[in-house]
């Protein structure tokens, strides 16, 4: 553990005597884990009255570096990307004449964790965070039903969208592995004629025929 790891872990041992030593070194992990993370600040939303417009920003920093450090955090460059994205987050808040910041906040952390490097696996990022808020949302309706219908219904979205979920998670990894792929030479054999033979090479020597 690091100097600042036990230095956090004394404070918490006097500021909550309740922990024992694996809950103050965890606690202590998770503040050291926190200070070299660059996250973008949360999303802000709101909405007019009188237009039904709404308005997306960002919280606590100044609106250069949030969006600097959003399009850190979505893996992009492009600004007409991240103006996109943002309104495609910010809907999925919108609730009638609500919003809850927390559905897209909570949208814009699988991003983070998901850490994607180009805009494709950032869109999928955002479409697991979406995807994973429905299937959590027919999952409660299912432990409501009232009526068989209802119980079908409930069930055959949750399965489809459980299902979907586990098949981008699928495509990220494979999104991913293609760009991670190296091509690895064995051998070159330059045979008669100048004509190589580049990859695993066989000698299968001289036939007994040959003399």
């Amino acid at each position: 553990m690091s100097k600042t790891q036990k230095n956090s872990g004394n404070e918490l041992r006097t500021k909550n005597s309740e922990l024992n030593e694996a809950e103050i070194n965890a606690v202590a992990d998770l503040r050291e884990r926190k200070k070299s993370r660059v996250r973008a600040p949360d999303i802000k939303l709101d909405v007019n009255e009188d237009t039904r417009r709404l308005t997306v920003g960002h919280k606590g920093k100044d609106p250069t570096a949030a969006c600097a450090l959003a399009m850190h955090e979505l893996g992009t460059v492009d600004y007409r990307f991240l103006e996109g994205v943002m309104d495609q987050v910010a809907t999925l808040g919108q609730q009638d004449s609500s919003v809850s910041e927390t559905a897209s906040n909570f949208v814009m952390s699988v991003v983070a964790g998901v850490k994607p490097q180009d805009e494709i696996e950032a869109m999928l990022a955002i479409q697991m965070g979406a995807v994973h808020q429905a299937t959590m949302m027919m999952a409660r309706r299912l432990n409501h039903v009232k009526t068989l219908p209802q119980q079908d219904s409930a069930e055959r979205a949750l399965n489809k969208l459980a299902r979907t979920f586990t098949s981008q998670v699928e495509t990220l990894k494979r999104y991913r592995s293609k760009a991670d792929q190296t091509v690895r030479v064995e051998r070159v054999e330059v045979k008669e004629g100048g004509q190589a033979i580049v990859g695993n090479v066989h000698n299968e020597g001289r036939s007994d025929d040959k003399k």
